[in-house]
């Protein structure tokens, strides 16, 4: 998706069965008076101030920052090189099919309280966000939702789907609901984009021949992070919306929030569709084979802001609460890492069930438990913790749970 495609109106106007959508965020809803006084940043600038009017100590903050400036992803900041490496478990599958650029160094962003409290680092650079686009995915699949177009999450798919998409017409894939498609539950089979699924992080010490064998697992039951199955949400989204998400996101998110023009969220080559007539992009959940969001630290602090104030920009309801509740919501596989994940990307920080490997442990021992983290690689990661008033970006890090801990230890209690 092009700039000039993104810099279209704010407000979108589609035509779904005659009826007339605007993309200008979520059902009304009376926002809190807390909600309507909290501060929010003016597009093109965010008030700092002195750490220390806010609750937290310079000095230990600086020493967060400086762990991470030690802990930076070692890793060539090629992406065009290092994509293909870190996938190079998945070849000959692992080659790419869409857009990649060289990366900035280390940077990141400290919000308390609404205010910025540190920055560091290269934060205007609209780099990859790898995996931390799902949540994006997932946040424009909620404005279906909240415009009534995705009736319930736990319908299933395939009857939204327009005549002639095969995505959900075989006996298997027919069971999928959009929940299972939010939480990587859906075990969806087949290929996408030259992508099959068995090729996506597939079992050590297998060969491609028995990859493709794999055994179906019953769609809601089990939890498996698959790049291929949330780009079928993407396509699966794309023909209820009837327009290009990055358009949707645009207008009903990224425009009211304040972003800057700088973000852009680009799809792989092949993929394309056509609907109503009009040729539009299928844009993936991440950069697994290039392509994906490309943003600033900036802009990702201001999308971790607005969930922060519970899906509200300065009095007006962008995303409904009940979406957020969801999202928020732990699944009901039967494998330990379903307990820990919403939709996505929603890290959740609660402990880790029973029978996970290490039993009781939270993504980030410091941090709260309700706190939530969207999460990609490399690291790209934006943090939300609302028992601390905190938004945390911080990206190409190597160890983020001890960096977390040292901007919490910050913190004057």
């Amino acid at each position: 998706m092009t700039q000039t495609a993104l810099r279209r109106a704010a407000v979108i106007a589609i035509g779904i069965g005659g009826a007339v959508v605007l993309w200008s965020g979520a059902a009304a809803q009376t926002p809190t008076p807390a909600l309507i006084k909290a501060y929010f940043p003016p597009k093109g600038s965010w008030t700092q101030r002195d750490p220390a009017t806010l609750g937290m100590d310079k000095t230990k903050l600086d020493e967060a920052i400086a762990f991470a400036a030690k802990n930076e992803n070692p890793n060539t900041k090629d992406l065009s090189v290092d994509i293909p490496n870190s996938f190079r478990t998945e070849a000959p599958y692992n080659n790419l099919i869409g857009p990649t650029q060289e990366r900035a160094g280390i940077n990141g962003i400290v919000i308390r309280r609404g205010y910025v409290v540190a920055s560091w680092g290269d934060t205007e650079r609209a780099d990859m966000m790898f995996s931390t686009t799902k949540t994006f995915l997932s946040t424009v699949v909620g404005l279906a939702y909240d415009k009534k177009l995705i009736k319930n999450v736990h319908d299933r798919v395939a009857p939204y789907m327009p005549a002639g998409v095969d995505l959900f017409t075989s006996p298997h894939n027919a069971k999928i609901t959009w929940d299972h498609l939010l939480r990587q539950t859906s075990d969806w089979s087949g290929t996408l984009w030259g992508k099959p699924d068995w090729a996506d992080r597939p079992p050590a010490r297998q060969t491609p021949e028995q990859w493709e064998k794999r055994e179906l697992r019953e769609p809601g039951s089990f939890y498996e992070y698959n790049d291929v199955r949330v780009n079928v949400l993407a396509l699966a989204a794309l023909h209820v919306m009837k327009t290009p998400l990055p358009e949707v996101l645009k207008a009903a998110i990224m425009d009211p929030i304040g972003a800057s023009n700088t973000w852009h969220w680009e799809p792989y080559a092949n993929a394309y569709v056509t609907i109503d007539g009009k040729k539009m992009p299928s844009v993936p959940g991440g950069g697994h084979h290039g392509g994906g969001m490309f943003m600033s630290a900036w802009d990702m602090a201001r999308f971790g802001y607005l969930f922060l104030r519970n899906g509200q920009w300065t009095g007006k309801r962008l995303i409904s609460t009940e979406w957020l509740g969801m999202a928020r919501t732990p699944g009901t596989g039967t494998n330990a890492d379903s307990k820990v994940y919403g939709f996505m990307n929603w890290f959740l920080n609660v402990p880790a069930p029973p029978d996970a490997v290490q039993p009781g442990r939270k993504m980030y021992p410091a941090a709260p438990d309700s706190a939530v983290c969207f999460r990609g690689n490399g690291e790209n990661l934006i943090y939300v913790d609302w028992e601390n008033d905190l938004v945390v970006v911080v990206r190409w890090i190597n160890s983020p749970s001890g960096f977390f801990k040292l901007v919490l230890d910050s913190i004057k209690r």
